[in-house]
């Protein structure tokens, strides 16, 4: 991806002719160009060559990327040691907050992922070109990023000119800036967008040597699709990877990059997480529909879902469809996220004749999506998505029923995997191999994602949180220790305190909300109720203002809302489900009105799990909200909750009461 589409010194920039600028934006451009678009870049390229004059050894950059956002600057002006981000809103007089907001969220992408913008001073300024002028004092964060500063066509160069003034002067190489290693660690829903507009995962992913490289896990299956083609082979790879390594975004990618109908080659992202794919397919239709307003190919929001849902769907829509048929489908290539979720045949059974009136339906979920496949005749490839310990619900197989079904029904099919399949918390301590034969299995290490990228400032955390499910004290705050440097972690037995945190801690466009165990059914009295639903579309992709919205702070997500998909701050409210007792967990479920012991193990795993996905939710830090319980009421004692406090206490996560 080419930063920036025309970059200059200031002598450079007034030099050249606008035309000239113009034509260098328009043969960088990759997309298709509007007349609005060039008349805003002429706008910018007049406006700026009035003001630089008084900014000399300035640098100036258009339409510097933005990645993770996929998205670009109007202009970054380097100038005496400070980064400016203009955002142009040409022929505006009024400051919007969404503007605000967009000019603050490009200068902390800079601050958080740009290498050589970690230490700089970075000035969002919004650009209303026929606003009044305001008068307001330059306010800044504590990492340098400054609170957005509101100007007009006129009074650019001396915003510039006195807040470097107000600066430790500082030497910036402009062509070592604009051309600075970029680490970015999108959201789902952003690189969902990214992709889907037809940016690649090198554009989008780190590239660091200290994440794994998703690159290669999407090369590596490739050439497996590539050698089923070729050989008219069925082959299905298993993906592996600890929480938050990005499978999904490695799942997006490979649904995106063969989804080709041109070439005949058809490929579809398939989740059973109905929220997931849910806020998926409405954020790619809503951002469609966005980016082509007032333009010659305005489209409707019912055209883009309709496009969308080829490229993501939901695993039940599409075994509904070939439950109705016997044909191949059109997809030779399917992705399966969370593959480990997919139902036992007890649990089909039970839905196909509840739900379906099919009383006769024997199989699993995994037999029979590979059926489905298996109605090629030549090639066909599955690829499944393993999360370790994801499993949160009744009826879900966990991988053992993948296996069984390739060994017993389709031994034709070559197997795929990560050398980290084998772990007991992908197998249940099951051999899965134990029937393949040796040349239908192939193990390839670039099938795992080791490393957790989902919070980009602590790749610790995974591990912190299963030490504290784990009960290891020691190897807690060991761990804690690092996580604290760059990932807050708090308590709280206030539910106002953990709000107001959260209120305080983001900035710009990041989302926070509130999260809880779906049978957290005794926090209803501090004003949590896990049995209300949140519309996932409205939580996840709706703006603070909006009381549906997650940043409203009045509705809770569960496990079962939030697997998937992340907000930047949460506040995670503990219920007396989960409890210490002797050093050791405690597994309770609350019915009528008294709670009771969880005996079965199964359940009492889906239990921890979905703590475990709770506390791996957040991006860039979360508060621990654990009541003082009320020792007049049998069901919300202290002692069910003390404990608790009390251990995370000792793994050294501070209080903010």
């Amino acid at each position: 991806m080419q930063r920036a589409y025309y970059s200059a010194t200031q002598r450079e920039f007034l030099a050249t002719s606008p035309d000239t600028i113009l034509g260098t934006l328009t043969r960088n451009h990759p997309f298709a160009l509007e007349d609005l678009q060039k008349n805003a870049w002429l706008a910018q390229i007049h406006i700026l060559q009035e003001q630089l004059p008084s900014l000399p050894d300035s640098y100036v950059a258009f339409e510097y990327a933005i990645p993770r956002m996929g998205k670009r600057v109007d202009v970054v002006i380097l100038h005496s040691g400070v980064v400016f981000v203009l955002e142009f809103k040409v022929g505006e007089k009024t400051h919007t907050q969404h503007s605000v907001i967009q000019a603050l969220d490009y200068a902390l992408d800079l601050k958080n992922f740009h290498e050589k913008s970690h230490t700089l001073p970075i000035v969002p300024m919004v650009i209303a070109t026929e606003s009044a002028v305001t008068n307001a004092s330059l306010e800044q964060y504590k990492d340098g990023v400054c609170f957005p500063i509101k100007a007009n066509k006129s009074n650019i160069a001396a915003w510039i000119l006195n807040i470097s003034n107000t600066q430790r002067k500082r030497d910036i190489n402009p062509i070592e800036w604009c051309n600075s290693i970029y680490k970015p660690t999108p959201t789902i829903i952003e690189a969902a967008q990214a992709l889907y507009k037809g940016h690649s995962v090198r554009e989008i992913s780190r590239s660091d040597s200290g994440a794994i490289n998703l690159n290669r896990t999407s090369t590596a299956v490739a050439e497996i699709i590539e050698h089923s083609k070729k050989h008219s082979k069925k082959s299905i790879c298993f993906i592996t990877g600890v929480p938050g390594a990005g499978k999904t975004l490695a799942g997006l990618t490979l649904a995106n990059d063969r989804n080709n109908a041109d070439k005949g080659e058809h490929a579809v992202f398939l989740s059973g997480n109905g929220p997931l794919v849910e806020v998926l397919q409405e954020a790619l239709a809503r951002n469609e529909v966005a980016e082509n307003k007032n333009t010659t190919n305005n489209i409707s929001k019912r055209v883009a879902l309709s496009k969308v849902k080829s490229f993501i769907q939901n695993i039940h829509h599409f075994r509904d469809d070939n439950l109705r048929s016997t044909e191949a489908p059109i997809e030779k290539v399917t992705i399966f996220d969370e593959a480990q979720r997919a139902w036992t045949a007890e649990q089909a059974a039970s839905f196909m004749t509840r739900k379906k009136g099919i009383s006769d339906f024997t199989m699993s979920e995994p037999e029979f999506l590979i059926s489905v496949l298996d109605r090629h005749q030549d090639w066909a490839t599955i690829v499944c998505l393993i999360g370790g310990g994801q499993e949160i619900n009744t009826g879900e197989a966990g991988l053992p029923e993948w296996f069984s079904a390739i060994n017993n029904k389709y031994p034709h099919w070559d197997v795929y995997t990560s050398g980290s399949l084998s772990g007991r918390e992908y197998t249940n301590g099951e051999n899965l191999y134990a029937s393949l034969r040796p040349d239908q299995l192939t193990i390839k290490d670039e099938l795992h994602l080791a490393v957790s990228i989902r919070s980009f400032r602590s790749e610790l955390l995974s591990e912190f949180i299963g030490s504290v499910l784990d009960l290891n004290q020691a190897k807690a705050t060991a761990l804690f220790t690092k996580v604290q440097k760059t990932y807050p972690i708090v308590l709280t037995r206030h539910l106002q305190h953990a709000k107001q945190w959260l209120k305080t801690h983001a900035r710009g466009g990041e989302q926070f909300g509130l999260t809880a165990y779906s049978g957290a059914l005794r926090l209803k009295p501090e004003g949590i109720h896990v049995k209300t639903k949140i519309d996932p579309k409205n939580w996840f992709l709706n703006g603070p203002e909006d009381v549906r919205s997650s940043m409203f702070l009045e509705d809770v997500a569960t496990e079962f809302d939030i697997q998937g998909l992340e907000l930047d701050w949460t506040c995670v409210a503990w219920d007396s489900s989960l409890r210490l007792h002797n050093k050791e967990w405690e597994y309770r479920t609350f019915r009528g009105t008294t709670w009771q012991n969880v005996n079965d193990e199964i359940r009492r795993r889906y239990l921890l799990n979905a703590y475990r996905v709770l506390l791996t939710r957040a991006r860039q830090g979360m508060v621990i909200f654990i009541p003082k319980g009320n020792p007049a009421d049998q069901t919300r004692l202290p002692e069910f909750y003390a404990p608790v406090y009390e251990f995370f206490s000792s793994c050294g996560v501070p209080s903010i009461d």
